[in-house]
């Protein structure tokens, strides 16, 4: 039974496995004579009952379901044993101890009607309902699924009344479906208002949910929910990653990484997450577009939510609150247990399901048509009714089944040809189909990308996969903007605070290319300074309702790859009209505050104005200001400082950087004594030849020019907040950011104390203060401190636009955790943010509301008895005005002139923006993925240290940081002599990975009581139980063993035996150069425990051949080898 107790399990799984065994015998006893036929075999689940699924009847065929990935096509295939998350970006925090059952590296399960799942330890063939044929190896048989009498293998669907009554009744929860990428029998779900996730464990009990998708699920009662990973004693599950519903922003600034620029988000922020909001009535209908006026086009899949998600309710599911709150109090009266579930219902079909990128599989097709084709008649039937597999690139997709008959036209004769390089092409697919009959979906092939191992149709299959919007914008979208050459009617400009005659400079990345915000400051006395923020008037050119605001709402955001950029906006407006380039007229909307010495804003004013800038800085620049490195008076004769237009000399602008340098100093002192939270870790930097290829690898740190612009773009953004949510309480787009899961948050804090480091985690800003201690203490183990920031984002949710109206009674769900302000939203990137220029709008509403306002009412008395010319955008906000028939009028005219959304299609637009966010911000770090194994691939081999993050007794976790080193050879002849040149590379990496080490050759000793794991070499052979896990996988899986003999030996590693240690056939390579290496390999017996440094050898695995993946292996010597 599910949840109960492993030893039961354990002993019925070993029995059925014997009955499979004994049928697979009598099977292969009765088809020697054929070459294409092998044993079927079946395992039933245990929850106590016996199964007749073992009997051999057609029309049952015994079905076991090879959904774990044991294909070579796999990234995460048990066969190379290479089980790591597809996102290099951890993507879960590692619990801090692998309390789990040995066993084998990989977990099966076999699926039947009762619902339920037991793991298994190896792979088995597959045999299916009407077919004669095999499956094996996770590949399937080319059959007739029509006609076939076949067993359910899945419960079906509640109806949507029973989902109804059940929701309303408290007996089930609506919630968003997430499946683990280490493993993917674990799924799942979050319900909102819940501490803990709900573990949805086995394929039937998933019941064909696919990540993305909104489900009704039913929780088990107590006695059946499984123990917390971590926990004392073994769990049920195989796997160290507890749940696999964040996917986290390590930099922080990930609104802005794109640029280089850390602007707008405190380092603590991370992604959107997405609302999924089901129609009043009725399951949700996929071609269904809910959207309206310009906002009427959606075209995103759901992504991964955050653990805050607000999952829109069925009818009536607010009556069954209290059953939430019971299930709240029962996760915290019993921590250490974790609840568990089955889906009955899906409400919302994620529309990733028309984005699956994957492989066929026809190796075996191949062999199948060629027993059969002395019948012509026969293979021709063959070929229109059989189906191939599809191995997803995505590991928590489930393998597909595709009709032969269906595949595009291209592809289809390439198969009837035998053009076996087909299975190295990237493919796109969709989900058609998942009947409770069949084991796999069944998904159409639309196109090909192209070769896995080349870089274009990598990235162009990232793009598909994230639904980004590339396409050239249409003639229809290029009418909207004013022809060239243009320049600001006079007529706008009167309208206008003119502030040609100010000092304003942007501050960007080199390469930048969308300026969109300027800086500007003037000192007005001894103490007080007027600092202004220039942010681009993009709303002027995008106007409500037509077919560039739609487009741009379509996109949503830029999306910046390293080497291309897809703008959300049109060239012509975002790197001309719009962009605030130095030497011309451009609109602005900007911000002034006057400041003194503490960094107290004693005035303000926004409004809409004219801008020149008088120079483009780079950070660079502005960092040799503030350091005083450029010398002013000969500043006219330095190469690489950019031209200065207008009336300004040098010094001015040296001095303006030099008062933003230290008004930003004291507004981030302010800001984090307040409590505020950072966390911040370096950003890797590519280096690219000229062909876009990467080469090289370095860190960037950030500059003091980059806090610089950061501390005043925040403060622009909470000024912002601050206005439109007073004014327009019921339609304002902000952004929120919930307290981060404290149940994860306790874990990391006793993980600091277990290790000897002081952590309080008792509010965000007592959290700064903790990690800014730590990092002085670990001044001498900078790669610690960079894991325990890594481990601290690990509880973070996710940061979202949210539409106030929708969360009016929950005022105190409003605030930013990281920036620890009660208001927060995006205004300071229009070029490349959707959001942000429907916040300019709603500004350029609030103000006209104002000017009228105050044409009839006249000057405000503040409440310090200062006169203010501002009702409702300066410091104190006139709630009379704002209350008063003149002033809801007033701002009534003032929302509809400038397109603010209602708050019901306001926050459809937040919940769109948050899906495509958080796509594009998947998009780039997969792209950074596949940089980062290009370069491995280029380099063959890389050597480095790593840090044990986690540690059990079958695989540890280990996190690779800053520096590993290429291993390459240089041939030279010179003078006739032939000369062999060892080469050292260094690069940069950041990444998180697996090693297994249940191996053969290989003794484990995994000591519980004290968490520390031996590993010897052994001179004999392994043994296994029959029906056991299977033979182990060769050394070359989990080390790389040289002979230290042979590291007196200058020898290369050739391109042969990189490719068969990557797949797992041999350990890197017999020997190692002489010169010795920078990275010293480790010996055994070899001794390890948490946060141990071990060496590694890193290689790139896939490409042609499967999903791409990065490999660790140990990097190890013997005597022995």
């Amino acid at each position: 039974m599910r949840g109960g107790s492993g030893v039961v399990e354990s002993s019925v799984i070993v029995e059925r496995v014997d009955d499979v065994d004994k049928e697979k015998k009598k099977k292969r006893r009765s088809n020697r004579r054929s070459k294409h036929n092998s044993a079927f075999n079946s395992v039933n689940e245990a929850r106590g009952e016996t199964s007749d699924s073992l009997k051999s009847e057609d029309k049952t065929k015994n079905l076991v379901s090879s959904m774990g990935y044991s294909s070579s096509k796999q990234g995460l295939e048990m066969t190379s044993n290479e089980q790591t998350a597809s996102n290099v970006g951890f993507s879960s925090m590692p619990t801090m101890h692998i309390n789990e059952r040995v066993g084998s590296a990989c977990d099966y399960t076999a699926v039947d009607v009762g619902g339920s799942t037991n793991s298994k330890s190896c792979p088995e063939s597959i045999a299916y309902p009407g077919s004669s044929k095999l499956c094996t190896d996770g590949f399937l048989p080319f059959h007739q699924f029509e006609g076939s009498s076949r067993k359910k293998l899945f419960a079906p669907y509640w109806p949507m009344e029973a989902v109804i009554e059940a929701l309303e009744k408290g007996e089930a929860f609506k919630a968003l479906f997430h499946v683990n990428a280490h493993n993917r029998l674990e799924a799942y779900c979050k319900i909102d208002g819940v501490p803990t996730d709900v573990l949805v464990n086995g394929m039937s009990l998933q019941n064909r949910a696919v990540e993305g998708d909104i489900v009704v699920i039913k929780v088990d009662p107590l006695g059946l929910w499984t123990k917390m990973k971590g926990s004392n004693g073994s769990s049920n599950n195989s796997t160290v990653v507890e749940d696999c519903n964040l996917v986290q922003e390590v930099n922080g600034l990930a609104d802005n990484s794109e640029k280089g620029k850390g602007k707008v988000d405190a380092n603590c922020e991370h992604s959107d997450g997405r609302s999924g909001v089901l129609p009043d009535k009725g399951f949700y209908d996929a071609t269904q577009v809910t959207r309206t006026a310009a906002y009427n086009y959606v075209n995103g899949h759901h992504q991964y939510g955050s653990e805050s998600l607000h999952v829109g309710l069925l009818p009536g599911q607010n009556e069954g609150m209290n059953s939430v709150n019971q299930l709240a109090s029962m996760t915290i009266r019993y921590p250490l247990k974790r609840p568990t579930a089955k889906v009955v219902a899906i409400v919302e079909k994620s529309l990733r399901r028309n984005a699956i990128v994957g492989f066929l599989n026809v190796k075996q097709w191949f062999s199948y048509l060629e027993l059969n084709r002395k019948d012509a008649k026969k293979n021709s039937v063959i070929l229109d009714h059989d189906y191939v597999t599809l191995t997803p690139t995505d590991p928590r997709f489930p393998k597909m089944v595709v009709s032969v008959r269906d595949l595009p036209v291209s592809i289809k004769k390439r198969l009837e040809d035998g053009d076996i390089t087909i299975e190295t092409e990237l493919l796109a697919a969709q989900i058609e189909d998942w009947s409770a009959e069949s084991p796999f979906p069944c998904a159409r092939v639309s196109h090909s990308f192209g070769r896995g191992s080349d870089l274009e149709p990598q990235i162009n299959a990232i793009l598909y996969e994230n639904a980004i919007h590339c396409a050239d914008f249409s003639p229809q979208v290029l009418s909207c903007l004013p022809s060239t050459p243009w320049q600001i009617p006079s007529k706008e400009i009167q309208t206008r605070r003119d502030l040609r005659d100010l000092c304003v400079f942007t501050i960007d990345p080199p390469t930048a290319s969308d300026l969109d915000d300027a800086l500007s400051v003037e000192k007005l006395s001894k103490d007080t300074f007027r600092v202004g923020v220039h942010i681009a008037d993009v709303s002027y050119f995008v106007l409500p309702n037509t077919t560039l605001d739609v487009e741009a709402q379509i996109r949503s955001t830029s999306v910046y790859l390293l080497q291309r950029k897809i703008q959300m906006l049109p060239s012509l407006l975002s790197e001309e009209l719009g962009s605030l380039n130095p030497g011309v007229d451009r609109l602005s909307f900007s911000m002034f505050w006057e400041l003194n010495s503490t960094g107290d804003v004693l005035d303000r004013w926004i409004g809409r104005t004219v801008i020149r800038s008088c120079c483009k800085l780079s950070y660079r620049h502005a960092q040799d200001f503030i350091q005083g490195i450029a010398d002013v008076e000969n500043f006219s004769t330095l190469e690489g400082y950019p031209e200065l237009h207008g009336q300004f000399e040098w010094s001015d602008v040296i001095r303006s950087v030099k008062f933003l340098h230290e008004i930003s100093k004291t507004l981030k002192e302010k800001r984090f004594n307040g409590g505020a939270l950072q966390l911040e870790s370096a950003k890797i930097v590519y280096l690219f030849d000229e062909d876009g290829v990467p080469y090289d690898s370095n860190l960037s740190e950030r500059m003091d020019s980059n806090f610089l612009v950061e501390e005043f773009m925040l403060l622009a953004n909470t000024t912002a907040a601050e206005i439109i949510s007073r004014a327009f309480p019921d339609s304002a787009l902000l952004r929120r950011h919930p307290e981060p899961n404290m149940r994860k948050l306790k874990e990391f804090e006793a993980f600091c104390r277990k290790h000897g480091l002081a952590l309080d985690t008792s509010s965000p800003g007592q959290f700064h203060q903790s990690l800014e201690k730590l990092r002085e203490k670990l001044k001498g183990d900078s790669v610690l401190f960079d894991i325990l920031i890594s481990y601290a984002s690990k509880p973070m949710q996710l940061a979202s636009y949210f539409c106030s109206g929708n969360l009016k009674d929950n005022l105190n769900d409003w605030g930013h955790y990281g920036l620890a302000v009660p208001l927060y939203t995006h205004f300071t990137s229009p070029l490349r943010r959707y959001p942000d220029i429907v916040v300019h709008r709603t500004l350029a509403a609030v103000i006209e509301a104002e000017e009228l306002c105050m044409k009839h009412r006249g000057v405000l008395k503040c409440t310090d008895g200062k006169v203010s010319k501002q009702c409702f955008t300066g410091i104190y906000f006139d709630t009379e005005a704002a209350e008063s028939p003149l002033g809801k009028e007033a701002l009534s005219n003032a929302a509809l002139k400038h397109g603010i959304p209602s708050p019901d299609l306001l926050g459809d637009v937040a919940a769109y923006c948050n899906e495509r966010k958080l796509a594009s911000r998947h998009a780039e770090d997969a792209c950074e993925k596949l940089y980062m194994w290009v370069l491995l691939k280029r380099r063959e081999i890389l050597l480095s240290d790593a840090r044990v993050l986690g540690l059990g007794p079958r695989f540890m976790s280990v996190y690779i940081q800053k520096l590993a080193v290429s291993v390459s050879f240089i041939i030279i002849f010179n003078s006739a002599i032939l000369f062999m040149v060892l080469v050292l590379m260094f690069l940069w990496f950041q990444i998180e990975r697996r090693i297994y080490y249940e191996v053969e050759g290989l003794t484990v000793e995994w000591l519980e009581s004290t968490s520390t794991l031996v590993l010897s070499l052994s001179g004999h052979k392994r043994l296994f139980k029959r029906g056991g896990p299977g033979n182990y996988m060769a050394l070359g899986n989990a080390a790389w063993v040289v002979n230290p003999c042979d590291l007196s030996v200058e020898t290369g590693i050739d391109d042969c035996d990189a490719t068969r240690m990557a797949n797992g056939e041999v350990a890197l390579s017999d020997s190692e150069p002489k010169s010795k290496p920078w990275v010293d390999p480790g010996a055994f017996p070899l001794t390890v425990r948490m946060l141990s440094t071990i060496p590694v050898a890193l290689y790139a695995i896939g490409g042609d051949d499967g999903p791409l993946e990065i490999g660790v292996r140990l990097y190890m010597s013997s005597y022995l080898k």
